[in-house]
Order: structure tokens, then C-alpha cells, then sequence
């Protein structure tokens, strides 16, 4: 990190803000703080502590954790707590950095108790607001126009936007809002057994074919299309196996689906040996109904393993031809593709190919880090410190 750290000879105090988080948001801030930290500048996460105990910030020396109760839905009360509990905490920061909607609301508000506002309210002090969305606002009606409001509001509140997906840039586009593209990095763990001894532990012969998910259990992932999906593919692939990683609110709806469609899907629950998993797949489905810049899908390119996924949100920059794409919500289209790739080792070792070429031409943690850098440097030194646009 010695040449990201050049960039930037005076170090910084940096809050980074997120809320509940179990997947992508929370691996993206973990390897931003330590990407921070190495490159000289004192780091600081503030998030919920039921977060901290899945990416283990506190455990990193180098960074600086304290624990504010951000929750994934709006919660008045608790809300206004964080709040204040976030304004004192951030007062001598220079940069304040929020993952997601939720985070930003929060901050904001702690930030304008503060005075930090636009226009007449604004005054030139540190912090800077610096904001990064990660997922889309999904569904219609009510709800979803005041959450769009409250993007906006923010979104113009921050003074620097990064989106993760060309179509959240468009979104915000489309209501006047500028926003950079954030680099995310991935890489996946080396796994720690073979192939064999993954499926030995699942009850799954060697030799027979195995199609992975790994995610949380809710509606954005997809999982009920996947069971759907499982259920035609039985006919045209004997032995078949589908395992999903990850544990949510959906998992008994999804275990009423299995049931009821005699998929044979097995939900696995929360599993730290996601790499273990994706190396002995065949194959790895991500039906989603949206995704932004998804690690997972990052880390099965790096892991040389054909992918199935759904052309949605940021997923077909990410994987490009390296993987195959079909629609959303589309069980037929979904298991067509995966009975193709299952069947067919040409197609498979294919894949596979272009998996590891692709992972190649993603962006590592230095970049994530270099960007972020250039990202607080303009920043700090922008007319905005002193009220004038």
C-alpha cells in the first residue's frame, strides 16, 4: 500500500458509517478500513455491533470501532439516537464516509445537528460527507417515492456520490444528481479442502452435478426462481444437487416452496466456508432481482467456476461474457442455462476460462484505496468547503 499512501502526505481521520449489514456493504467497508489504515490514515468504523461480530472490525489493531445501532429499517427513535451518538463521534473527523441508504440518512442527520447543511446553513468546517450507494430502491408505490425523495435529498446533501452500478449513475442522473462509479475489490479466500471432501460432508457423490447459491435469504436474492428453476432441471440432469449458503427472512418461504415444488433444494444456512463451497461447484447460480457490484459474483469469476446469473443491475459489467446471463424472475430461462452448462464439460471448461481472465481485469484493494483517496482529496480541497457551487 506504500503507493497509495504517497498520495496523501498528511494523514486523515476517517469515520465510515454502515448499517446491519451481513454481506457485501460489510466485506466492502472491512477491506476499505484496512486498505485505509495500511496507507497511514486513522481509521474509524461505526456500525451496529451485530456487525462487527461478522466482519471483525474491532479485531484489526489499526482501525478504531464503535458501535451505533444503525438497523436496516427506519426506526425513529433509534434513529435520533444514533444520530447523536454519530455527531459526537465524527466531530473531529475529517471525512465521514456512509455505506448505503440507511447509513446516510443517519448521518446526515447527525452532521446537520452539527450546522453542516447546504446554502445559508453550511459553514466551512470539517467533516465532509462522503456517500456510497450500494443497492437499488426496489418495488413501486409510496413507499418507494419517498425512499427516491430521500436519495435525492441526501444524495444532494453529500458532497461526493459513488454508486457501485451503471444504473443506480442513471438513477441518480435522472433527478440531477452526480455521482462517481465506486471501484469494489474482491478476492476469495484459497479454499481450505478439496472438492471431494466439500461434497463428502454434504452427502454428495463426487461425480455428481452440484449447483451452489450463496447469499442472504430474501426477496432481492431470488431463491424462490431457483427452486422453481431445480425443479425442471431433475428431468434433464439425474443426481442433481442444489445447496444454498446464507440464512435470512425468507428461509420459510423457501422451505414451503421446496416442499411444495419436491425441488430437493437444501438451504444450508450461514456457512464460513463459502470457498470451499464455490471450488467443488460445477456451477453457481445468482438468480437475483437486482445486485449491484456483487462480491460473490466477483469472487466466483476469481475462483475460475461457471456462473449463471441474471442480467440485472451491475451484473453484466461485472461479468461480461465470462459468465451467462439470463432474466430475471424467468425459472425456465434460468434452468435452461444451467442444464446447458451442467451438461455440456466444452461450455463448462469454457466458462471456467473466461471466469479467470475476467476476476484479472478487476479492480484489487489498491485501487479501491487509491480512489477513495483522490475522492476525499478533491473533497477537502473543493469550493464546497466554503459554502460557494
Amino acid at each position: 500500500m506504500a503507493d497509495v499512501a504517497d498520495q496523501e502526505h498528511r494523514a486523515l481521520r476517517v469515520a465510515l458509517v454502515l448499517a446491519t449489514s451481513t454481506g457485501g456493504v460489510g466485506r466492502h467497508v472491512r477491506a476499505l478500513s484496512k486498505g485505509l489504515a495500511e496507507a497511514g490514515h486513522h481509521v474509524a468504523v461505526l456500525g451496529p455491533a451485530a456487525t462487527d461480530s461478522k466482519f471483525g472490525f474491532a479485531a484489526d489493531e489499526s482501525v478504531s470501532f464503535r458501535p451505533v445501532e444503525i438497523a436496516s429499517g427506519f426506526r425513529p427513535l433509534p434513529d435520533l439516537r444514533a444520530a447523536v451518538r454519530l455527531r459526537r463521534l465524527t466531530r473531529r473527523a475529517d471525512v465521514v464516509h456512509a455505506h448505503g441508504l440507511r447509513a446516510a440518512a443517519v448521518t446526515a442527520a447527525a452532521m446537520l445537528r452539527n450546522g453542516f447543511g447546504r446554502g445559508r446553513f453550511r459553514r466551512p468546517a470539517r467533516p465532509v460527507l462522503v456517500v456510497t450507494l450500494h443497492n437499488a430502491l426496489l418495488g413501486n408505490g409510496f413507499r418507494h417515492r419517498v425512499l427516491r425523495l430521500l436519495m435525492y435529498r441526501l444524495t444532494r446533501a453529500a458532497d461526493a456520490v459513488l454508486v457501485v452500478s451503471g444504473d443506480l449513475d442513471s438513477e441518480l442522473a435522472a433527478l440531477g444528481v452526480a455521482a462517481d462509479r465506486a471501484l469494489i475489490a474482491a478476492i476469495l479466500e484459497p479454499p481450505s479442502r478439496d472438492a471431494e471432501s466439500v461434497r463428502s460432508e454434504l452427502g454428495i457423490d463426487a461425480r455428481a452435478p452440484l449447483v451452489v447459491a450463496i447469499g442472504r435469504l430474501h426477496p432481492q436474492k431470488g431463491f424462490d426462481v431457483l427452486v422453481e428453476a431445480s425443479s425442471l432441471m431433475q428431468a434433464f440432469v439425474p443426481g442433481l444437487s442444489v445447496v444454498v449458503a446464507g440464512e435470512g427472512p425468507e428461509r420459510l418461504a423457501l422451505e414451503r416452496s421446496i416442499e411444495v415444488a419436491g425441488s430437493g433444494v437444501r438451504l444450508l444456512g450461514d456457512r464460513d466456508d463459502v470457498s470451499d463451497l464455490v471450488h467443488a461447484a460445477d456451477v453457481v447460480a445468482m438468480p437475483s432481482r437486482w445486485e449491484g457490484w456483487p462480491l460473490a459474483a466477483a469472487e466466483v469469476l476469481g475462483a475460475g467456476r461457471p456462473l449463471v446469473a441474471t442480467r440485472v443491475g451491475g451484473l453484466p459489467e461485472l461479468v461480461g461474457d465470462a459468465g451467462l446471463l439470463v432474466e430475471p424472475e424467468d425459472s425456465g430461462d434460468l434452468a435452461d442455462a444451467l442444464v446447458r452448462v451442467l451438461t455440456d464439460p466444452q461450455l463448462a471448461a469454457d466458462l471456467a476460462a473466461r471466469a479467470r481472465l475476467r476476476a484479472a481485469q478487476l479492480p484489487d484493494d489498491v485501487d479501491v484505496v487509491r480512489q477513495i483517496l483522490l475522492c476525499y482529496q478533491r473533497v477537502l480541497g473543493s469550493p464546497l468547503r466554503d459554502g460557494v457551487r
